[in-house]
């Protein structure tokens, strides 16, 4: 009998703290209004341009974001600091990645009936790393007792799907028998709150995909993961310039592109065709059609772009059963947000049903992952 991986838990840690679009939109704007007040003589002579206010509208119909959680929220809604206030901890204590990852890595192995000495290895994808090294992977490994092996990887908002199919072929070539795949996003760390046409786009969270072997598993347990496709083309459409470079030339220092910047319509018009094309062409692959699916689990970015790469898909307009939506409360949580809905919108599978789980961002990249309820 040939060996499959198998995803048997998964876990969701949420931050405590939650911003609502009139708190963020309130924060912004009165920075706005400071802000020309301030350099009042420089737009009068025309040599400033002032800075527009947001709204509420804007937000809900730019995105369909009604909120978010954060791991920090006095000091992103503080008008002159705008940032998560996030102090570094002792090299001693554990880390803010390394605790987050943690309570969703438990979450998801008590799904999956599951403890640290059964696990071989973690890996640790996500789009932004507190730090270079030791690895945050190795970091949690040691925090869970696993003894096994640990790393680190970043494939931006994808991040999440490429780690399963990293963790798969870990299972189907013997190398590990099961492995953690963790998301610890802390995106609020690398956004531009002063920013009107980014400033609402992410929020925070942590997830957790347990991958085990086949022969290990009960038969009726866990989803099956039929197959895996990947694909990245380069742009600069979606870039943050943040890196240890930045201190060899300090005029950069405190430049915008060194948080999150997009060319939002160009990513959509560019990204949406390419993530529908790929998830039809994977399933072809695999001798099914979009009419074999029950769900779509797709990355939380924008309702807009998911409902068009849906209708590609299937056709015509997905129902809200068939591609679940959680960026309204989530906001985009960058690799997370497709485990989000998958983790909270897969208990009423049954057996043989399938789906998909698509993830899509900076790179660009894109990553498909085909299951069935076993």
């Amino acid at each position: 009998m040939s060996i499959t991986a198998i995803i048997t838990g998964t876990g969701l840690y949420t931050p405590p703290a939650s911003i609502s679009n009139e708190e963020l939109v309130d924060a912004f704007n009165t920075y706005v209004e400071r802000f020309n007040q301030r350099h009042e003589a420089e737009i009068a002579r025309g040599e400033l341009e002032p800075l527009q206010p947001s709204s509420v509208e804007f937000i809900e119909k730019a995105s369909g974001i009604k909120s978010r959680h954060v791991m920090d929220k006095e000091g992103i809604l503080d008008p002159d600091r705008m940032c998560p206030n996030l102090p570094d901890r002792s090299n001693d204590e554990p880390s803010i990645q390394c605790e987050m990852s943690v309570a969703a890595c438990r979450e998801a192995l008590e799904q999956a009936g599951r403890k640290a000495e059964d696990v071989d290895a973690v890996i640790v994808a996500c789009s932004n790393l507190q730090r270079a090294y030791p690895a945050i992977a190795i970091e949690v490994q040691e925090a869970l007792g696993i003894d096994g092996f640990a790393y680190d990887m970043n494939v931006a908002c994808s991040s999440a799907t490429f780690g399963i199919q990293a963790a798969a072929n870990a299972i189907e070539n013997g190398t590990a028998r099961s492995v953690l795949v963790v998301n610890p996003e802390i995106c609020s760390g690398h956004l531009n709150f002063r920013d009107r046409d980014s400033h609402f786009i992410f929020g925070d969270a942590c997830t957790a995909v347990l991958v085990e072997r086949s022969d290990e598993v009960a038969p009726d347990q866990g989803f099956e993961i039929l197959g895996t496709r990947l694909k990245t083309k380069f742009s600069n459409n979606i870039r943050n310039n943040f890196g240890f470079l930045n201190r060899g030339d300090e005029s950069g220092i405190g430049k915008p592109d060194k948080l999150f910047v997009q060319q939002g319509r160009k990513v959509f018009k560019e990204v949406s065709p390419m993530v529908a094309d790929l998830i039809l062409a994977h399933l072809e692959s695999l001798s099914m059609s979009a009419d074999d699916l029950k769900r779509m689990w797709l990355h939380q970015a924008n309702l807009n772009m998911n409902q068009l790469i849906s209708r590609r898909v299937l056709g015509r307009e997905a129902t809200r059963e068939e591609a679940p939506v959680i960026l309204d409360e989530y906001a985009n949580t960058s690799s997370a947000g497709s485990i989000i809905a998958y983790h909270l919108n897969k208990d009423d599978f049954s057996s043989g049903d399938l789906g998909v789980i698509c993830s899509f961002g900076a790179g660009y990249s894109i990553g498909s992952v085909v299951v069935k309820k076993r």
